[in-house]
């Protein structure tokens, strides 16, 4: 409405600004930037386990998860594998700040699924979250995640918020004991 060459508003026309600037920032503040950074949520991660099923990162939300990228094939990692089967026994019934339990996903960059789950058994990976799309390199989780050696992981809270990348050895545990109840 104009009034001698000025823009008038009427109330309800204010209110409803008011309520679009209001919503606009909540949105803003609470949306959760997805990214691969500390303090961003995780990238959705979904393939299949080696018996066929779909498993999804978000499906897992409530427990702490360490996605660990790793290969049957890969010295490195089955080296690791001992430190994270011992974490992982530790504190998957852990009481954490905001969530309960940790578990593991396991994103294999195998290409036989024969190898990757021999290594899953002799490794005694008794975590039930173990996925691949048996593309090696290609894995599709590993090129989201820009992973391009291994082992490499990323730490997730129960909020699915990227709390640690790569720790190893005591710095797994530690990091994991900061969060505890």
């Amino acid at each position: 409405m104009y009034y001698q060459g000025q823009l008038i508003y009427k109330k309800t026309d204010m209110k409803r600004i008011a309520l679009i600037i209001l919503l606009f920032t909540t949105t803003t503040l609470f949306a959760q930037k997805v990214g691969l950074n500390i303090g961003n949520k995780a990238p959705e991660i979904s393939m299949q386990s080696p018996g066929g099923e779909v498993v999804k990162l978000s499906s897992l939300q409530g427990e702490m998860v360490l996605i660990d990228f790793w290969a049957s094939w890969c010295g490195p990692c089955r080296r690791e594998n001992p430190n994270v089967v011992n974490v992982y026994n530790k504190y998957k019934n852990s009481d954490f700040k905001n969530g309960k339990g940790f578990t593991v996903l396991g994103v294999s960059l195998d290409k036989n699924v024969n190898s990757w789950t021999a290594a899953i058994k002799t490794d005694n990976l008794t975590w039930p979250n173990h996925v691949s799309d048996l593309k090696g390199w290609s894995n599709r989780a590993a090129a989201l995640y820009r992973v391009n050696s291994i082992p490499a992981s990323y730490l997730v809270d129960a909020s699915g918020i990227i709390i640690g990348k790569n720790l190893r050895g005591q710095a797994l545990e530690n990091k994991i004991r900061e969060f505890l109840k």
